[in-house]
């Protein structure tokens, strides 16, 4: 990953807290994270338990993290919480297409999209606290308005906020493998979740996921190829090469000197059977 979009340091006012350490500040009970922040728990006892795709991580925030969440979380941030739906001409200000990021780790990849694609607005969801701060930072920096950043489980935010055929694009950058046989049915690329995607992408739209872990990549182009909502752009049907587009980071580059293989997979959002004004 170039640092080209990593957040810079800034001069601190006498007394601040240095921006790379880590922000401890002792909460009264029931007292908020961040009171003008993500909220810990957008959507709730709401919704049916279910096994879940992601695993939050109790990682620490940084200073700066900490100062972009209060700033511009009520200008640029979601909470996920499935209680209304979401107008997304509203939500950026513009009818440009929107992509729906889900897990965007630290928000350097993110970033640099936004910024090489101006016209394309980019909904990155995230339950990473740490991340989030820091895509807000790297958004306020270099100006990017065409990054909005969701706090909670993106299904419930396909599911519930979102209406029909309304993402130009979903893309899914090396989410959890979960390794072990056991916990493969908590991996997110699984037919109950393409059904869904679907319903939400228009017909033409690329869902676009990629993973540096070999068994994973071969069930997405299992899962993929045999569901009906979807087509493989390659000729062969295979795996596509990296695309220009997709930023290669640090730790990716770092495993490719490694030996490692990455996969990234495209597949075509076809028309349904029923009619596409369908609601449903």
């Amino acid at each position: 990953m170039s640092d080209s979009l990593n957040a810079p340091e800034t001069p601190q006012p006498a007394g601040a807290a240095d921006p790379g350490v880590s922000v401890r500040h002792t909460r009264a009970k029931g007292e908020p994270r961040f009171p003008d922040g993500p909220k810990a728990d957008p959507a709730g006892s709401h919704f049916e338990r279910r096994i879940r795709s992601f695993q939050p991580r109790r990682s620490r925030v940084t200073a700066g993290q900490a100062d972009a969440l209060q700033r511009l979380w009520p200008q640029w941030g979601l909470d996920i919480d499935g209680q209304r739906t979401l107008d997304l001409t509203e939500l950026f200000g513009n009818d440009h297409p929107v992509v729906l990021e889900i897990g965007f780790g630290m928000g350097e990849a993110t970033a640099q999209m936004a910024a090489a694609d101006p016209g394309t607005n980019i909904l990155a969801v995230d339950v990473h606290t740490p991340g989030q701060g820091n895509l807000l930072n790297l958004a306020d920096h270099h100006g990017l308005s065409n990054i909005r950043v969701g706090n909670g489980d993106a299904i419930i935010l396909l599911r519930e906020m979102l209406t029909p055929d309304a993402l130009d694009g979903l893309r899914v950058f090396f989410p959890d493998p979960w390794p072990k046989k056991r916990h493969h049915k908590r991996r997110l690329i699984q037919p109950e979740f393409l059904t869904l995607a679907a319903t939400r992408l228009r017909p033409g739209a690329i869902l676009h996921c990629a993973t540096d872990w070999e068994p994973y990549a071969e069930q997405m182009l299992e899962v993929l190829t045999a569901h009906p909502d979807f087509e493989n752009t390659q000729p062969d049907s295979g795996f596509a090469p990296r695309p220009a587009f997709r930023p290669l980071t640090r730790f990716e580059g770092q495993g490719l000197d490694k030996g490692h293989v990455v996969n990234d997979l495209l597949f075509r959002r076809v028309p349904h059977p029923r009619s596409d004004s369908d609601p449903r």
